[in-house]
């Protein structure tokens, strides 16, 4: 952390100009300011008790949605719908009751994502119990995460409803993370029934879930990107929204098959990935980046030089190589990020976020 004599050093050093200098303080102060204000989202940190939260927070969500077992829909559909709209109220006035406390926030906002992640729950009880099914009844609620039957559309809807009217209440970044989720298999359920007039199984249209991925990845980001620049005071809303998309655009692209050209090309994206993360100063872009680099890595050893011996040695040089790289990048970035700075035109360098600008 910097403090105002590691800043008076640096001005004396040259590193720094007396102008930005200022402009740093006033930044941090403002910035101070919004962060305290009722109406700034808390930031979430890598600690043990943030940890903690989330965590919490999660597996309540996973025991009534991806862990349910098949003794959860024995209860019937009307059982199913209270049992979400209890929980709904309960985490909803729990969470409410946090966050209008400074030191609770953090706990409230996830109390709130939690409610929010019951409005699924809920459409899907009072479906079974009115027999109300866009196509065939799913095996169980369990399935909807999995998303192999076209009757989710009406839950995924609400998930998207239910976000929108809990950000506008309580402005959480995490409750975008449901947003996204419901968004992008909304997205495909819609795409398959305008391609086919009705929902296909998932395996025979693999092509064009995968092809709709890569879209919403790239819009995701982009909304994520326009959040940074734009609504950066208020908290780090992007965040969710680009670690989703990030994961869906790469996953979508690293699915598909291809020939040699192709698999090189996937490598250039995948460095690409890596110089857009540095660029937003994201690092979930260059994790993905890096995983991708190495999955191409793995296919020139297992599949293109096989019998090369030498391969195997080079392959654990450049690894290296990139460690140390990743060692000097850690250490440099702040002087790389001026470096960017100083020497990029005016119109790219206002497509960085603050928080890339100011490492």
């Amino acid at each position: 952390m910097l403090d105002e004599s590691d800043l008076d050093a640096a001005v004396e050093a040259g590193l720094l100009d007396p102008a930005m200098r200022a402009k740093l303080v006033a930044f941090a102060a403002d910035r101070r300011r919004t962060a305290s204000s009722p109406s700034a989202a808390p930031t979430a940190k890598f600690d043990p008790i943030h940890v903690l939260y989330y965590a919490g927070a999660l597996l309540v969500m996973g025991a009534m949605g991806l862990f349910a077992t098949s003794a959860f829909d024995k209860l019937g559909g009307w059982a199913l719908a209270g049992i979400a709209a209890a929980y709904a109220a309960g985490f909803l006035w729990l969470g409410g009751f946090l966050w209008s406390r400074p030191g609770t926030r953090m706990p409230g906002g996830l109390c709130v994502a939690i409610a929010v992640s019951m409005a699924p729950l809920a459409i899907y009880g009072v479906q079974d119990a009115l027999n109300l099914w866009a196509a065939d009844k799913p095996k169980g609620y369990e399935d909807f995460y999995p998303l192999i039957n076209g009757s989710w559309v009406y839950m995924e809807l609400g998930a998207v409803v239910a976000a929108a009217l809990a950000l506008w209440r309580f402005p959480f970044p995490f409750i975008l993370l449901i947003a996204a989720f419901a968004l992008w298999f909304l997205s495909m359920d819609l795409a398959a029934l305008l391609m086919h007039e009705h929902m296909p199984d998932w395996d025979s249209d693999l092509e064009l879930r995968r092809t709709v991925s890569e879209i919403i990845g790239i819009v995701m980001i982009a909304v994520a990107w326009t959040l940074d620049l734009k609504f950066a005071a208020l908290g780090d809303f992007g965040f969710w929204l680009h670690v989703f998309g990030a994961m869906t655009l790469w996953g979508g692209i690293t699915a598909g098959e291809g020939d040699e050209f192709s698999k090189a090309v996937y490598c250039v994206f995948n460095i690409a990935f890596i110089a857009f993360g540095l660029f937003l100063g994201r690092r979930v872009y260059v994790v993905f980046g890096a995983i991708g680099v190495v999955i191409y890595l793995g296919h020139l050893a297992h599949d293109v030089f096989n019998d090369v011996i030498g391969f195997s040695f080079a392959l654990s040089a450049i690894g290296l190589a990139v460690v140390f790289a990743g060692v000097y990048l850690e250490r440099r970035r702040g002087a790389i990020s001026a470096y960017l700075d100083a020497r990029l035109p005016e119109f790219v360098r206002a497509l960085r976020p603050p928080h890339a600008r100011l490492v």
